[in-house]
């Protein structure tokens, strides 16, 4: 029993935060029922989680360094957290996610340009099958034209590339900054996502604000949901630091299932014909990249392991040498 708990615990870590993640979509439309904004709930769901790591982990702050690499992994954060909420809050939540997760596209060009990564005849092929399966996804008979149909798909479609995005700088800073610990890289994530979604929520109409128990009840949800993120984040990290990394990823694709089945119970949203080719195309793609980049040599050890990438999605990578297609530790 010890043995199957020590062996299977790391698994079952990966499963629930990947479950967590697939429902996180719910709450999140329960806060803009109450009158709180999409950039307002990333903004302050991402800072309650800031700060609960900063709290709990307050002793890794003299790990860290200044460096340029810092405010870009916190934008593409920012970008990648304000995707996936506002796009599941205004969108349909499986249009919205499986446009968030075609990383495998997106990962490959920019470890091509920034990790200076050779991108492989397999890797181009995986990247063409996910955007393939975009393209059957969007396809419109009316319009004829396979791009995202409203501002949600196009913020889901925003958010999976700065997931990308996040995936390679965290790698890279991984690599710049060894020192750093890795729970002021996720502290980074959050704090990017905070500021940036309170920045874009100056552009964003303000309903009336929660009063009286409404209010009361706003409050509890955003605290609820940061120490929920943050301590999601934690739980997986210690599963990434003891799984292979292929394994991991595929695992975190449970995350689709979830909210799948969350979106038909409590939103009455079925797929139709298109949306289930076209999102077979980008699991099989996510799937079969964790495979291709798979890591021969044996797992590093757990303590250098990378912290984070989606949802958000507040999301992220392990410090393996693949660098492909990494689970994110945001939303």
């Amino acid at each position: 029993m010890t043995s199957w708990l020590r062996n299977g615990w790391p698994t079952l870590a990966i499963t629930l935060g990947a479950s967590v993640w697939g429902m996180i979509w719910y709450p999140l439309r329960m806060l803009n029922a109450l009158g709180v904004t999409g950039t307002a709930a990333s903004a302050l769901t991402s800072g309650a989680g800031c700060l609960f790591v900063l709290l709990v982990r307050y002793r890794a702050l003299k790990t860290v360094r200044w460096h340029w690499l810092l405010p870009a992994l916190a934008l593409a954060a920012g970008i990648t957290n304000l995707g996936f909420v506002w796009g599941s809050i205004h969108g349909q939540v499986m249009r919205v996610l499986l446009l968030f997760y075609l990383t495998p596209a997106w990962t490959a060009l920019f470890a091509h340009f920034i990790l200076h990564e050779r991108l492989t005849w397999a890797g181009a092929g995986l990247a063409a099958l996910s955007l393939a399966g975009a393209m059957t996804m969007l396809w419109s008979p009316q319009l004829g034209i396979p791009v995202p149909g409203n501002l949600a798909e196009w913020a889901g479609l925003a958010g999976g590339m700065g997931f990308a995005m996040s995936n390679v700088l965290i790698l890279k800073t991984s690599r710049v900054l060894p020192d750093m610990k890795p729970e002021m890289r996720t502290a980074t994530i959050f704090g990017g996502a905070a500021l940036f979604s309170a920045c874009a929520s100056l552009f964003e109409a303000m309903p009336a604000p929660p009063t009286g128990a409404h209010l009361g009840t706003a409050a509890w949800l955003v605290l609820g949901l940061g120490f929920l993120l943050a301590s999601n984040n934690m739980l997986v990290q210690y599963g990434l630091a003891r799984v292979p990394a292929n394994r991991a990823s595929i695992i975190m694709l449970f995350e689709i299932v979830v909210t799948a089945l969350s979106a038909w119970l409590f939103a009455g949203e079925t797929p139709g014909p298109r949306e289930w080719a076209g999102g077979v195309c980008i699991v099989l793609a996510s799937a079969l990249s964790s495979w291709v980049h798979r890591t021969k040599a044996m797992p590093p050890d757990p303590a250098i392991q990378e912290v984070s990438l989606a949802d958000g999605r507040d999301a992220g990578p392990d410090d393996r040498k693949d660098g492909k297609n990494r689970p994110r530790a945001m939303v």
